[in-house]
């Protein structure tokens, strides 16, 4: 699978690149990752008030579905991040990059009043091309 970032020149460039203005993919199977939560294999809300560990758990369950369909966290095109306040921005970006190495993937961020538990201060979800 060819994964290309597009950044065009008279674009900003995006401050710490912690996200991609655009992805080329060439690809033939996509797979659309819900939006993934904090909670652990039992189903339990991890990490209740803290922003950086609820995106670690976000994003080590979406590694799980990925890996699972046969893809990497190094295949995904794009993200969308939700968060209940703007102030968690920072932890998320910082952990985000802990699993987005190198070129990251395009990203939308919304803050938005809730989410479906009140304990959930993060979600994410991504559009993955397959190899």
């Amino acid at each position: 699978m060819k994964r290309t970032v597009f950044q065009p020149a008279n674009v900003f460039v995006p401050a710490g690149k912690t996200y991609s203005h655009g992805v080329i993919v060439e690809a033939g199977r996509t797979l659309y990752v819900a939006g993934q939560t904090s909670r652990d294999e039992q189903g339990r809300v991890v990490c209740k008030g803290d922003a950086a560990g609820q995106t670690r758990q976000v994003l080590e369950n979406m590694k799980r579905v990925i890996e699972g369909a046969g893809g990497r966290m190094e295949d995904v095109a794009k993200t969308t991040v939700y968060l209940t306040d703007i102030k968690h921005r920072d932890a998320v970006s910082r952990v985000r990059q802990e699993f987005f190495k190198g070129d990251a993937p395009a990203n939308t961020l919304l803050v938005i009043s809730a989410l479906a538990d009140a304990d959930f201060l993060v979600e994410i979800e991504a559009i993955v091309p397959l190899p």
